[in-house]
């Protein structure tokens, strides 16, 4: 009885650390995850902890308790896939499409896959309930601790010795996925999270050992849980402190903002009072044929300004953004695909290389879409008439925090001394008959509403290589980001 108590008491851990995550994380579908997970390691404790209960309760009480809390192994797979999707589906990683791990990817974390395999443990467990899952109960002497119950399977045990086969195979296969998620936060976590689950496994199959049983698995539930616990808590806090990053990153940008649009009142402010003056003055008889020039050159300056201040503050200011996650590879095709009438009418060819799946970015779609369109655009009007070969290039990478987007055109180049000024508002570097010089000073403007950046890396009469840079993460997770009018 003492043994009992001690592996329910055990199996409580688990529980007690779920009820934790769930007051203090519970910002993500991960969180729930991880909480069911640690309810079903304490049901499964509790399915072994009542075979030592044999001189308190009946034979028949302990094995309907059994078949009962047998829920706890038998629906941990499903769990362990959801998990397992809810990162894999989200993170993006390298795609070989001929590589054998890329189909298992696309052919087990699926949410049909998910329900189909919620579907297939509801069918084991309830095989439990019936003679040819679990026929009864038989007492063993066979023990390091005391005499206790073991299960009486029947003919279909297989069955649910498969469904273990299947869930220690999904965790090495977890495993190894784990390693192509490019995003450092994830990848440990899950990676930490399988190997853990799979340290708990096998020791709990010892538990049916008569010679090994009792705390084999009451050993790896403590060690699961603190593990498991410990690496859940640090991806949160690093999740976190990288998203608090991002926040006071936009804080300042909307600062600098605010302080933008303070200037330019200012200076329309002081220019109406220069306007003022020079029309007192213009009413003056005292002036000479010299001086009425001077201020007819001071008045047609004076409009040039309210008119750039106007032009500064329309550019400056944004309607409110709505930002939610999407494949940021479908939006630079959907560009490409709606800049194709130009490519073929200038005769560019296009080329999108990207080997990672999904490139989910927290984003407005309709500006990062205009981010592309204008950089194709500006590509194609910098390609020079007489060259043979037009081509862009566009290609995707990702390090440890963000996706990176290198754009490269073989267009006239553009000059070192102009590779900061070229994002600036209303300069022309004369490449272009029309245009009012604001298609990549708002591409730099979106990128850094996204929290991310543009820079020219290299440049020359061969060609131009743009580097864009967004944070996997964006700017909020859990739900939509409205960026406030400035």
């Amino acid at each position: 009885m003492v043994t009992g108590i001690l592996i329910c008491a055990i199996g409580l851990l688990p529980l007690f650390l779920a009820l934790s995550i769930s007051k203090v994380y519970n910002e993500t579908k991960l969180s729930v995850g991880m909480v069911i997970s640690m309810i079903l390691i304490t049901i499964w404790q509790l399915d072994i902890g009542v075979l030592y209960l044999q001189d308190v309760l009946s034979e028949g009480l302990v094995l309907f308790l059994f078949k009962l809390f047998r829920i706890g192994p038998t629906f941990s797979l499903p769990i362990v896939l959801y998990v397992a999707y809810w990162i894999i589906k989200n993170q993006p990683s390298v795609i070989k499409k001929v590589n054998g791990l890329t189909k298992i990817k696309y052919a087990l974390f699926t949410k049909k896959a998910l329900i189909g395999f919620a579907i297939w443990s509801t069918i084991v467990y309830i095989i439990s309930w019936t003679s040819l899952g679990i026929k009864g109960l038989v007492v063993t002497e066979e023990s390091i601790a005391s005499n206790h119950y073991l299960p009486d399977y029947g003919p279909l045990v297989w069955v649910y010795i498969f469904h273990m086969g299947i869930i220690v195979f999904f965790l090495f296969v977890v495993c190894v996925l784990s390693g192509r998620i490019r995003n450092s936060h994830f990848k440990n976590f899950l990676r930490g999270f399988s190997f853990n689950a799979l340290f708990l496994i096998l020791p709990g199959i010892l538990n049916f050992l008569p010679l090994t049983g009792v705390l084999t698995s009451s050993i790896g539930v403590i060690l699961f849980s603190v593990a498991s616990m410990h690496i859940f808590v640090k991806f949160n806090v690093d999740l976190k402190s990288y998203n608090h990053e991002l926040m006071e990153k936009q804080k300042k940008l909307d600062y600098t903002g605010q302080l933008t649009g303070s200037l330019i009142h200012e200076v329309k402010n002081t220019n109406v009072i220069i306007k003022s003056f020079s029309s007192m003055l213009e009413k003056s008889d005292a002036l000479i044929e010299r001086d009425k020039r001077t201020l007819e050159m001071i008045g047609k300056s004076s409009e040039h300004l309210e008119q750039l201040a106007d032009n500064y503050r329309a550019y400056m200011k944004s309607s409110a953004m709505t930002f939610k996650t999407d494949d940021l590879a479908e939006i630079v095709q959907a560009s490409i695909d709606f800049s194709a009438g130009m490519l073929q009418e200038n005769n560019v060819k296009l080329e999108f290389i990207n080997i990672y799946s999904p490139l989910n970015v927290y984003l407005n779609k309709a500006n990062l879409q205009q981010v592309f369109i204008n950089l194709i655009k500006n590509s194609v009007e910098a390609m020079p008439e007489n060259r043979a070969n037009k081509k862009i290039t566009i290609r995707t990478e990702i390090d440890d925090k963000n996706i990176i987007i290198h754009f490269k055109d073989n267009g006239k180049g553009i000059c070192p001394e102009n590779w900061v000024s070229v994002f600036d508002p209303f300069i022309s570097l004369g490449n272009k008959k029309r245009g009012m010089g604001l298609g990549l000073p708002f591409v730099k403007k979106m990128m850094i509403e996204h929290l991310g950046d543009i820079h020219i890396v290299e440049s020359s009469s061969n060609g131009t290589h743009f580097k864009l840079e967004i944070p996997q993460e964006g700017m909020l997770r859990g739900g939509n980001y409205q960026k406030p009018p400035q």
